[in-house]
């Protein structure tokens, strides 16, 4: 188990810093001290976020500095009011977002806080492509729900995300009301955000009586029947967004607002638990979540799919079932989900699988700039460029978010858009995106053809053996000259031919299967 592949499976890949720390510390130490991220530790991130400007041909971005990131509800809220024909003040928070998202995966100290920020979002997807609403307000969804919960309690984290702006909109709930409720929070919250699939039983079962555990108030799963009636409990759950009521226009503050006249208050039942009539101002709600949270199917669901981003497609029963154990046993710790991550990292299963998860397009672009210690100045090209390799950041269309399989990213298609990428970043500036010196990443100047191919081989791969000989020999003939041999300096005519040469070779190590995977 080596440290490189430790790392490419615990962060967004090595750089020589977290190789070093790794070494310092020891893996348990290390894998701790990423549990328990210190904000003002992280001092190459913020030095890249207070001297960050956006680069864009668009003149309301080109040269802006972060402004909305830690802007309040009030401030964001205030952007949907503005003069539309005149600005695009609604695109920049969330270009934010995404500007953030890139340097923090780049240059953050607390990788691990970050892969994890990436699952919960993935897990509790939105898409900024769905409204303005979202948009404007995805840097406190970000920040206040997905940052804030990444390491804590499921149940206080569905609650946020229930409550919060993005997913009210997004999944409509903000215009649910009693008869009839909008089913399409209740049926993700189910499916997706909970028991997922595994646990649906309609197919099985057509009336609640017929689930086993139902009448003992502990249905084994779910049927549509308990679809319906949850989203009947989580009626009057909207936002004070100004829209018309029977009685009158809502406040228009952003604001998570619970409005009794929309909500259904006849009894209700939900996995056998049974909710009866005119309960207390969100009381419904709330009781769906927490059978949800604390149901079996919820702890399965949720480790397996945590063990599938940390170890590979197909993790093995026993680490899944110790993940389940734990989560069941701290359901109401504040640190739940740290808990079960620990478990995850520190496991042999985990040791085992290094290696084997293959990297989705932001991980593998993010990881080639780490490793080759790139100096990167995001900008919206770069959102762009990884949606034309399938990964649409903040924008997946669908409540499901991007999928964690291999098979889905390892095909020919994907596979051509991921090689295209690598040559585009070096032989083009028009992304404006990376400063690259050659020579800070060659450990000095003089030395053989041979021996720089071996150096970055084993700086991208982790082992300068990673590559078969023939693919060596092939990159060391990039290099030079028909009477010179792999002993000798590269043969360059000048700076551009120098810098072409070793483009390539670069390249063609990035593009390597051993690179795809971590």
């Amino acid at each position: 188990m080596s440290n490189y592949n430790i790392l490419n499976r615990s962060s967004y890949g090595p750089t020589p810093e977290s190789m070093n720390r790794l070494e310092e510390l020891g893996y348990h130490a290390f894998i701790e001290e990423q549990l328990n991220p210190v904000d003002k530790d992280d001092h190459i991130y913020k030095k890249k976020y207070d001297s960050f400007s956006f680069y864009s041909d668009q003149p309301f971005l080109n040269g802006k500095t972060f402004h909305y990131l830690e802007a309040t509800l009030s401030d964001l809220w205030g952007i949907l009011k503005s003069d539309k024909s005149t600005d695009k003040k609604s695109d920049i928070p969330p270009f934010e977002v995404c500007a953030d998202t890139f340097l923090r995966a780049i240059y953050s100290k607390w990788q691990l806080r970050e892969l994890l920020v990436q699952f919960w979002h993935n897990h509790f997807n939105v898409s900024i492509e769905a409204g303005e609403p979202i948009a404007v307000t995805l840097p406190i969804y970000d920040r206040d729900v997905i940052r804030k919960n990444c390491f804590g309690n499921f149940r206080v984290f569905l609650e946020d995300v229930a409550k919060s702006q993005s997913m009210l909109f997004y999944l409509d709930n903000v215009f649910s009301r009693a008869s009839p409720a909008n089913e399409n929070y209740a049926r993700e919250l189910f499916e997706l955000h909970t028991l997922g699939e595994d646990n649906y039983l309609n197919h099985l079962y057509n009336k609640w009586k017929e689930v086993p555990g139902a009448e003992n108030g502990q249905a084994a799963g779910y049927i549509d029947e308990d679809v319906y009636e949850a989203a009947r409990a989580f009626t009057g759950w909207t936002v004070a967004d100004g829209q018309w009521t029977e009685d009158g226009h809502k406040p228009d503050t952003g604001a998570f607002v619970y409005m009794e006249k929309l909500h259904d208050n006849y009894q209700k039942r939900v996995l056998g638990v049974e909710f009866d009539s005119n309960q207390p101002p969100m009381a419904d709600g709330r009781k769906v979540l927490d059978i949800l949270a604390s149901h079996h199917g919820t702890a399965r669901f949720l480790c397996k799919k945590l063990c599938r981003r940390f170890l590979g497609d197909n993790p093995a029963k026993s680490i899944i079932e110790k993940a389940v154990s734990v989560w069941i046993e701290h359901q109401k710790s504040s640190d739940q989900i740290k808990r079960v991550v620990r478990v995850i990292l520190t496991s042999q299963e985990f040791k085992d699988s290094l290696g084997t998860k293959f990297k989705n397009p932001l991980e593998l672009v993010i990881s080639m700039f780490r490793v080759l210690g790139l100096d990167v100045v995001p900008n919206m090209h770069l959102k762009w460029m990884l949606r034309k390799m399938g990964y649409k950041l903040f924008s997946w269309p669908t409540p499901t978010g991007h999928p964690d399989y291999s098979d889905y990213w390892l095909n020919s298609n994907m596979l051509l858009k991921r090689w295209n990428f690598m040559p585009l970043i070096f032989f083009n500036d028009w992304h404006k995106l990376i400063k690259i010196d050659f020579d800070v990443i060659l450990p000095e100047k003089e030395i053989s053809s041979k021996e720089i191919v071996d150096h970055w081989t084993e700086m991208i791969l982790g082992d300068k053996d990673k590559l078969p000989l023939e693919h060596k020999q092939k990159l060391i003939k990039i290099l030079l000259s028909e009477n010179k041999t792999e002993n000798d300096p590269p043969f360059t005519y000048n700076d551009e031919d120098r810098n072409y040469r070793f483009a390539n070779v670069l390249s063609l190590i990035l593009m390597s299967p051993n690179f795809q995977y971590r």
